[in-house]
């Protein structure tokens, strides 16, 4: 492995580290104490539109439904998710977000939004392009598909 390679993928897991810990900091605060970041991304997911299919949000999260089901249960008891299965269909379940649910949705949106703005605030039309083009080639490289 080259030395710019080795700086590169040090570069790589060090700011994966540092997203994961900042987030936490600043995502799971007094207010949300009862959660985790794992659970503010299944808010994420669930999202703030009409009600999803829960196979919908495990795809989305690239968990199984079992998982999400463990993880949805624990939010629906602390209040921030509710669960419907449909009139035409029983097997299919809903989730949706309360209004405490929405409340954290936009709050760890808000804190996405700051960091995008952080990070591409000075750069030009150029430079985010190429930035764009190399995140997207790391999340195609991530991507379970």
């Amino acid at each position: 492995m080259s030395e710019s390679t080795r700086g590169l993928n040090e570069m790589l897991v060090s700011l994966f580290n540092h997203v994961m810990d900042v987030e936490s900091q600043a995502v799971i605060t007094e207010e949300y104490k009862d959660i985790t970041n794992n659970d503010m991304h299944v808010i994420e997911a669930v999202g703030v539109g009409e009600k999803r299919k829960m196979s919908e949000v495990a795809k989305r999260l690239s968990v199984t439904q079992g998982t999400l089901t463990i993880n949805v249960t624990a939010l629906e008891n602390k209040g921030y998710v509710v669960r419907e299965r449909s009139e035409k269909d029983k097997r299919v379940v809903y989730v949706t977000l309360t209004e405490r649910g929405r409340k954290a949705f936009y709050h760890h949106r808000d804190f996405h939004k700051n960091m995008i703005r952080s990070v591409v605030g000075d750069l030009d039309d150029d430079e985010k392009r190429l930035l764009y083009k190399c995140l997207k080639k790391l999340d195609a490289f991530f991507s379970p598909e």
